[in-house]
């Protein structure tokens, strides 16, 4: 909601004084002459705030408050009052409004009280924003791993949320995007302002436009009032693009414009709008394919990815999926409230082995699911789908040691066979596993393998 103004006075003099003065002071400010009229108007729009008068036909003022209140508790009111009738202005205190002012109106005055009831709007919408942002305490906390590549992607963040730079996050879809555009913001000297985030692919292409950029009444057919976009209402924060590959080529531009000039034009208007937003941006594509194939603009890109952060998949961190699928056991299991102990050998096994295509999303629908199903202590390989499975019997396993010793011993007999299976090429090897060649020759050195 703008700061808009509607003034209900039955005296002219009085209703036209207060637009006069009002509309100077920069704000948008409209007329009813009774309490009536105001009514309708405020069944059609929303208004910031209503300075009205309390004697007046048709439906006097105290009428109007209480039918205010019921419809909008954010819409604040002043009421206009005569000296003789301030016991009526105190009622009206008391029933939801803000504040009063005397007749004749001095508007020095009037302009003190309006300026600091939109300081204070302004004050509890931060607040309010801050205590969501904090609740859901997005830092390292739904960060989940200690594997070598993860710890990487802690340090990084660690150095870059200090800065303003823009860091594209790169990685295959499920690998936890937002979560580090979310610790890089909180992390930052940006984190008591908002954090916005918008997936540029699930919002149509005649939509997205003014959800960004915002738009002007009239800009368009539904466009019955002026709308703030995201990029404007994340001033002095960060705002997250999703899936940034996804955005057309004539959005492209405007964003390129954004991120150059540090300004911004709302749509059906030439007016433009100066900006400090942090731009964090994420793909699960190869941009650089996208530029050769026309689809992405290359100055656009080298704009967005100051820095880039690109995400390990899940069988570059085998050493997390124990890890990982605790924490999910441990979230599911409080909202279900179930007394599940833990995963059972074979089902953690089977979780290492399996092919993760889904990444970390994947894992944490699976065991979401495992906990609907379990009925014992212990999650069990019947709680998982039918495509998981783990032989036990053939298995080069003991049924003791801690987790973290039988997670490193799958990963080295496996790596090994790999090797064997490929004549000890590594590049083949990488090819197979799906890993860079770089993740092979790491896990050569943290397992203790000799290969030459």
């Amino acid at each position: 909601m703008n700061n808009n103004i509607l003034i209900v006075d039955d005296e002219e003099i009085i209703k036209d004084s207060l637009s006069y003065v009002l509309k100077k002071e920069g704000y948008e400010v409209e007329e009813a002459s009774n309490g009536k009229e105001a009514y309708d108007k405020i069944l059609k729009k929303p208004f910031s705030l209503v300075i009205t008068d309390l004697e007046m036909p048709v439906m006097k003022g105290t009428e109007l408050i209480e039918k205010i209140i019921k419809i909008d508790l954010q819409t604040s009111i002043i009421v206009i009052t005569a000296f003789g009738s301030l016991d009526t202005a105190i009622s009206a205190l008391r029933n939801g409004a803000s504040d009063y002012i005397l007749k004749p109106v001095d508007f020095d005055e009037l302009i003190i009280k309006v300026n600091k009831l939109f300081g204070i709007k302004e004050l509890l919408l931060e607040n309010k924003i801050l205590r969501n942002e904090i609740h859901r305490n997005f830092d390292f906390e739904n960060i989940v791993g200690k594997s070598q590549p993860i710890k990487k992607i802690y340090e990084m963040i660690n150095t870059v949320a200090a800065t303003n730079s823009s860091v594209l996050i790169t990685g295959n879809s499920g690998t936890g995007k937002e979560l580090v555009a979310r610790a890089l913001h909180f992390k930052s000297n940006r984190s008591k302002k908002p954090f916005l985030a918008i997936n540029c692919g699930a919002i149509s292409e005649t939509i997205i436009e003014s959800e960004l950029f915002g738009h002007k009444k009239g800009a368009f057919t539904g466009a019955v009032s002026d709308k703030e976009g995201l990029i404007k209402a994340a001033n002095g924060g960060t705002l997250f693009l999703d899936e940034i590959s996804e955005m057309s080529l004539g959005l492209q531009v405007k964003m390129l414009r954004a991120l150059q000039e540090k300004e911004i034009t709302p749509v059906g208007t030439s007016l433009t709008i100066k900006i400090d937003v942090r731009f964090i941006s994420s793909t699960n594509r190869n941009i650089k394919k996208e530029i050769a194939k026309g689809n992405f603009r290359e100055d656009l890109y080298y704009r967005l990815n100051v820095i880039e952060i690109d995400l390990p998949s899940l069988k570059e961190r085998v050493d997390d999926i124990p890890l990982l699928a605790d924490h999910f056991l441990n979230k599911y299991r409080k909202e279900m409230n179930k007394r599940i102990k833990g995963f059972n050998d074979d089902t953690i096994r089977a979780l290492i082995t399996h092919e993760w295509k889904g990444e970390i999303r994947e894992l944490e629908n699976i065991i979401e699911r495992a906990v609907i199903f379990c009925k014992d202590d212990f999650i069990s390989l019947k709680n998982l789908p039918d495509n998981f499975s783990f032989d036990s019997t053939s298995a080069d396993y003991p049924n003791f040691g801690s987790l973290e010793e039988s997670v490193r011993r799958y990963e080295k007999n496996f790596i090994l066979q790999a090797l064997e299976a490929n004549g000890n090429n590594k590049e083949k090897t990488a090819e197979q596993l799906k890993v860079g060649l770089s993740t092979i020759y790491r896990k050569l050195k943290e397992l203790g393998i000799n290969s030459k």
